[in-house]
């Protein structure tokens, strides 16, 4: 009898220690910081890119059109990376990691020499239907090396800082009402822990964050005229912590144009870049003109340039003609 409960001590405190484990194992990863990335800017201090988003379909939609174009401004510009805002293959992401859509949308369409640069990469809501970890996985940078995409992270360039957010989770719709649709939820369930950890994650990040200029990436419309509009799940818990970090831009896609919103009530600008492929000619909302700079339900693309003390984007069309420029200035600090 004695020895039986020897056993059963023995036994369960085996199963407290392994509990132990997990426990801090999964506090471990559910606190982890956002992955960081380094990319230097030039001699001078300067930083080109090119910004474009909803964009995977094999070259149709005028995709191979506006890929031609970056090419050619990309070269101009001299750019140092390229940021996809998502969506980046249609209609159901990747089915896996040979998935010829990943050759057929992207290494074959984006062949211009200046745009053999890094990519860094978000996932959008269509590539959520597919095989998301496809898309984050090592297998497709070695088929390609330009291919960067994470969940979120954190791309540091020295003058500025650029903060990938996955917004997809944050959608109530995706998840009550899928439409028929079917969603890779890997590695985001339970939901509600993996929200608040990268709510947690980057409001941490921006907090810590000394750099001059600081901008976040997603694929989600915070505010847009355009099929989707408002996202009230972005505004109500991403919104105020981007607002009380002073972020200076919030760069998405998922609306199929090109739009520049300065808010009445908020210091961030608001940029779309969604016209990469198909577009939504028509498909427009009403919005207070005294907000919005500029809106274009076509196809094309945007570039940023930034300087320590300057920051300058244009949008393009699908024949690379200039559509909207803006451009705002900071002072530089000295220490003495």
């Amino acid at each position: 009898m004695a020895s039986r409960v020897v056993r059963n001590k023995k036994t369960m405190s085996k199963t407290l220690t392994f509990s132990c484990v997990i426990l801090c194992l999964f506090w471990v990863l559910s606190t982890a910081e956002l992955q960081r990335f380094q990319h230097g800017a030039k001699e001078d201090g300067s930083l080109s890119l090119l910004v474009v988003g909803d964009w995977g379909r094999r070259g149709s939609y005028n995709q191979s059109q506006v890929a031609l174009k970056m090419g050619i401004i990309g070269e101009k510009l001299d750019i140092d990376f390229v940021i996809s805002t998502g969506d980046n293959f249609y209609d159901n992401g990747l089915t896996g990691v040979d998935d010829s859509a990943f050759d057929d949308s992207f290494t074959k369409i984006y062949t211009a020499p200046s745009l053999q640069k890094q990519w860094y990469n978000v996932l959008g809501n269509h590539d959520y239907r597919g095989d998301v970890e496809a898309q984050m996985s090592p297998v497709l940078k070695k088929l390609d090396s330009r291919w960067l995409c994470l969940r979120s992270f954190i791309l540091d360039t020295e003058i500025a800082e650029f903060f990938f957010v996955d917004t997809t989770p944050f959608v109530d719709s995706y998840f009550t009402n899928p439409k028929d649709h079917v969603y890779d939820w890997r590695g985001i369930l339970p939901r509600k822990a993996y929200l608040s950890n990268l709510l947690k994650d980057v409001d941490s990040a921006l907090k810590k964050s000394t750099a001059k200029w600081k901008f976040v990436v997603a694929h989600h419309t915070i505010k847009s005229a355009g099929f989707h509009g408002i996202t009230r799940e972005i505004v109500d818990q991403l919104l105020p912590i981007l607002e009380a970090n002073n972020v200076d831009l919030y760069v998405n896609g998922h609306d199929h144009l090109l739009q520049h919103i300065s808010s009445l009530h908020s210091p961030i600008q608001f940029l779309t870049s969604g016209g990469a492929s198909k577009a939504w000619r028509g498909d427009v909302n009403w919005w207070d003109p005294k907000e919005m700079k500029f809106f274009y339900d076509g196809q094309g693309f945007m570039s940023m340039q930034i300087t320590p003390t300057q920051l300058d984007i244009a949008f393009y069309d699908v024949f690379g003609q200039v559509l909207h420029k803006w451009g705002t200035s900071k002072k530089l600090y000295s220490a003495f």
